[in-house]
């Protein structure tokens, strides 16, 4: 009769574990990362954050207070629900695919795309089409280089980097113009020509961006190396 006992709460722990899994992969159970979390996940999102400057601690994949308090700050700064969750939407904001999520790469794609048109639309929305494709290239070129991280959220979010992520507007909705320009960015198109900076003459008051080799002239951003 044990025996019996035992096997049934054996069966009904696998059907249990199943259903779970089930779910997970269609989308009913939204994986997140939260107070208390530990693991993999959590030293990603927490090594993304140092680099962007919202967190101070360390990267020790513990979800503790100083996790959630820089979490927060990154949800505030990009207009999500300020609850401290790493949840499926903060994650993709971060450029991260937890493993229980769904969708796989093309959720992650989408959220590139999505993510890049709003850093061309706040940074050069009003520039000829080449101009915010070329802008979007620089990004891509950063992610490339190893002298910046290698991500497009790591890039787009890295301290001081970009005005429209300072000022906001980075929480802006993009256009499809600015949509279709990040695809081709994506895609591989670079009229940029290698850049790995823009800068506005009219505006810009910084000397060392001066010095920068120039690779081409488009609207009113110069790009160079």
């Amino acid at each position: 009769m044990r025996r019996k006992i035992i096997g049934i709460l054996i069966l009904m722990l696998l059907v249990v574990s199943y259903v779970t899994t089930l779910l997970v992969q269609n989308g009913y159970v939204e994986a997140l990362s939260k107070y208390g979390s530990r693991g993999t996940e959590v030293r990603t999102i927490q090594d993304k954050l140092k680099r962007w400057g919202y967190y101070n601690g360390n990267v020790d994949g513990i979800y503790g207070t100083q996790t959630v308090s820089a979490v927060k700050k990154f949800q505030q700064k990009n207009g999500l629900v300020v609850d401290g969750i790493a949840g499926t939407k903060t994650l993709a904001a971060m450029g991260i695919t937890s493993n229980s999520s769904s969708g796989g790469s093309s959720t992650n794609n989408a959220s590139n795309v999505n993510l890049l048109a709003r850093a061309i639309y706040g940074e050069a929305r009003g520039e000829p089409y080449t101009g915010q494709v070329a802008v979007g290239a620089v990004i891509m070129n950063r992610v490339k280089s190893s002298k910046f991280p290698n991500t497009i959220s790591g890039v787009i979010y890295q301290s001081g980097a970009f005005d429209a992520v300072s000022d906001g507007q980075i929480n802006l909705t993009p256009d499809s113009t600015a949509k279709k320009a990040a695809q081709d960015a994506l895609n591989g198109w670079d009229p940029s020509y290698g850049a790995l900076y823009y800068f506005n003459p009219s505006t810009a008051t910084n000397k060392w961006i001066w010095s920068r080799p120039l690779t081409v002239t488009i609207g009113k951003h110069r790009f160079c190396k």
